[in-house]
């Protein structure tokens, strides 16, 4: 293996194995760097609302539940789009108009993103169940 290369292997998600194994856990095969943008509280939210389509600031801002600050969506999306995640037009109006759409990449995320969205609704019960019997002996 080259300098500045890392071996990746996928392992089956059979239980005590890992999904993944880097040569190097330094590194962590890069895989921290992207599952820490994707685990922001933001990313996904936009990653959710453009897999309808293109959408304005405004618009995308509006759209995502749980209220996000200017700031904070203008931040994510430049992440994303430094990421390759997003495309962001600027058309020159006064005042400018901008919009952002999913990349390629980014449309290939919804899949993963609609997955594990399945998976929480199919173990939402499960998931709460657990919740509230471990809450019940911490309070005892």
């Amino acid at each position: 293996m080259s300098a500045g290369h890392t071996a990746v292997t996928t392992v089956g998600a059979t239980a005590g194995e890992p999904v993944i194994s880097c040569e190097t856990p330094q590194d962590e095969c890069g895989v921290r760097d992207v599952l820490d943008r994707l685990g922001d509280k933001w990313s996904v939210y936009v990653v959710v609302e453009l897999a309808s389509g293109v959408l304005r600031f405004k618009e995308l801002q509006r759209r995502i539940h749980g209220g996000i600050s200017q700031r904070m969506l203008t931040l994510t999306v430049r992440r994303l789009e430094r990421d390759g995640l997003v495309k962001r037009t600027v058309y020159p109006t006064v005042p400018p108009q901008v919009e952002y759409e999913l990349t390629e990449m980014g449309h290939s995320l919804t899949h993963l993103v609609k997955a594990l969205a399945d998976w929480s609704i199919a173990h939402r019960p499960a998931i709460t169940a657990a919740r509230a019997s471990y809450d019940e002996t911490q309070d005892a």
